[in-house]
This record gives structure tokens, sequence and C-alpha cells, in this order.
């Protein structure tokens, strides 16, 4: 993770999609998007408007290959992983945008995330057309003001003036990571959520809550030692918490179950 912001975002995205297919080969996920973009290209024709690009890219991501959102099984890990988002067509706001900027930077088009409390977008800016584009929803169309109403539909919040920054590649990618480590407790794959884990705790040494959700799922995982350090450092770096107590009993029960192995 240290090293993502100079890796092509489409290349890095992949290597995360191996948590799920540990023998993943990227080259041909690599080649579609290839391909999608000369599609594309062949369509334009010379120096094509940044509005029609907008219009033909949709059309033919969202109306003829089929890219949706996955409503039904939005928490299904596949949903994170390029490699099952490109082969069914379906995924979350983050993934269906790592596509349209893929597709869209191949083509030196000036296409950015944006990424919005609960969701993400994706926005078109070249300096005289701009738009914002949603992805899991058609490729719809957004203003500023359609996408606040969307972030307070899904947060109950507005969206605050760094949400609307270009995001860096960096951001994608851990964005994603949080992502998978949420799709793997709630399907209670603890195994594989302590490895994501394990590498968002090497890009962010210092984030409490990681230490904190790393003790949980090797509590699951009965790994009592590995746990107890990593409560005990969430305790450490944030000494005021709000479940300090809650925390430090969890503590004592681990030193409890540990005596008695012993």
């Amino acid at each position: 993770m240290q090293g993502a912001p100079e890796v092509r975002l489409d290349a890095a995205a992949l290597e995360l999609a191996a948590f799920e297919r540990p023998d993943l080969r990227a080259e041909p996920y690599l080649a579609m998007l290839d391909d999608m973009a000369s599609e594309v290209a062949a369509r334009l024709g010379p120096a094509p408007a940044g509005q029609a690009f907008v219009r033909v890219l949709n059309q033919y991501l969202f109306d003829e290959l089929g890219f949706q959102g996955n409503n039904s099984e939005y928490y299904d890990p596949g949903n994170s992983c390029l490699d099952q988002v490109l082969n069914r067509r379906t995924g979350i706001p983050i993934s269906l945008s790592v596509v349209y900027i893929e597709v869209a930077r191949r083509l030196s088009r000036p296409v950015h995330g944006i990424g919005l409390p609960g969701h993400f977008v994706v926005r078109y800016d070249d300096g005289v057309y701009a738009a914002y584009v949603d992805p899991f929803h058609g490729g719809r169309l957004l203003t500023e003001e359609d996408c606040r109403e969307l972030a307070r539909e899904i947060t109950g919040g507005d969206v605050p003036e760094a949400a609307w920054q270009p995001v860096t590649e960096r951001y994608i990618l851990v964005r994603m990571l949080n992502n998978l480590r949420e799709a793997y407790f709630r399907a209670k794959q603890y195994a594989k959520a302590t490895v994501v884990l394990d590498l968002l705790l090497e890009a962010f040494p210092s984030e409490a809550l990681y230490f904190k959700t790393r003790g949980v799922a090797r509590l699951h995982l009965r790994e009592l030692t590995a746990a107890r350090s990593d409560l005990e450092m969430y305790l450490k770096l944030t000494p005021q918490a709000d479940d300090r107590a809650e925390v430090t009993k969890q503590l004592e029960a681990i030193h409890r179950w540990l005596g008695r192995l012993n």
C-alpha cells in the first residue's frame, strides 16, 4: 500500500482481488479494459467533445454491456474485486467507478473519483464540460446538489467540502480494502478479514480502530494472545475511548482463558 500512489489503479485493484482468488492473473482483465476503451474510441471519432464522450461511454458500459449496481448482494466480497466486477458486470459504487475511471484513462479523458460519504461517484471535467456520473445507478448524470441529496439519503449528513476534491489512487484502494473488511466481517470470514487488516495497519500503523477490529477477528479465530496484543494497543492509542471499560473486561477474560491454557 505504501507504493499505491505510483501504481496504476487497475493493476493495484486486481492485486486486492487476489484475496478472493490467489491464483488470479491480471493480464486478461487489463486486456478487457483495453478492449472496452478501443470500442469506445472507435465510436467517438476524432476529437469528440466532453459531453459526447460521457454519453457514448455511458451508453456502452451501462446500456450495452449492462454494468449495474449489485443491490441484492451488496456486501458480497466479490463486489470489491475488479476481476469479478468485470466478469459479472455488477458491483458496488467504488468498484464500478474504477472501471469507468480506467476506461477513461486509456482514452486520456479527465475522469476522477469523488468520495462522497456513503457513496462513490466520478467526475468528468475537461474545463469546458463537467458532470458527476453515478456508475452504481446506470451512469446517471448528477449535479452537485444531486450528490448532496444522495449523501443525505444514505448518511443523514451533508457532504464536507473536502469530499468534493478528486481522490487519489491510494484513497480508492484503501476504501476498497475497508469495503472488503466489512464484507468479510458480515460473512464471518475472520481469517480473510485479518489479512485485510494486516495490510491496512501496514499503511496506517496508528489507526486505533484497525487494531480493535483485528483483535475482534482474532478472538473469533481463537488467537487469544494476538487478540490481547491488538486490544491492548487499541487502548494505548485511545486512552479516552468510550468503550474502554468494555474492552478492559474483554482483556480480563482473555487473561483468564490464557491462564487456563497454561
